[in-house]
């Protein structure tokens, strides 16, 4: 990276005090300038630096490419329930159709119906499978989710998630990334 590159184009990689990144899907990252706070905070140690440096009048500093917690995080061992999270679980597919694009979310069993919104009733649809549907059960209109929705754990998003690796992977971050891959022989 350029040394007079935009500091906007360098978040910091954000792991545990175990050096295992705190999340994978989405990964862990911090702006530069959450980072920065976080070490004159004292909370972090900076493992890898960019060649990027900001400067106050008295200050010059390279902006930290890793940093590690210095307190412990105890990981969550099931995963939020978030719009994101069933679309990982859902391998960002249309559970009627399968297609990629314009994905929502759909209530098995509507809402009006009495459905909840829980793992076990929201699956990911795109938007006109979900307009077709609306708010009629599945046998109404034909329409099943290609799988039955379910709480998964924190190992399914990890390996879904492997299936879609984030754009942008900046080469100081890949000594922390994907720990419990199968090594090549």
């Amino acid at each position: 990276m350029h040394p007079m590159a935009s500091p906007d184009g360098c978040p910091a990689l954000v792991l545990n005090a175990d050096f295992r990144p705190l999340s994978y899907y989405p990964l862990s990252l911090w702006s530069w300038q959450d980072a920065i706070k976080a070490v004159f905070m004292d909370r972090v140690n900076i493992v890898s630096e960019y060649d990027t440096v900001v400067r106050s009048p008295s200050f010059d500093m390279r902006l930290p490419s890793v940093v590690s917690l210095k307190s412990y995080i105890k990981p969550s061992r099931t995963p939020a329930f978030t719009r994101f999270n069933v679309f990982l679980r859902d391998r960002f597919a249309c559970q009627y159709c399968g297609e990629r694009e314009e994905l929502t979310f759909d209530h098995v069993v509507p809402r009006s119906k009495g459905g909840l919104t829980t793992w076990e009733n929201v699956v990911a649809a795109c938007s006109p499978c979900n307009l077709r549907k609306g708010d009629k059960m599945p046998a109404t209109v034909e329409m099943f989710p290609a799988q039955k929705p379910f709480a998964p754990t924190i190992n399914d998003l990890h390996r879904n998630g492997k299936l879609f690796p984030p754009n942008y992977l900046h080469e100081s971050w890949l000594d922390y990334l994907y720990w419990d891959s199968e090594l090549e022989p």
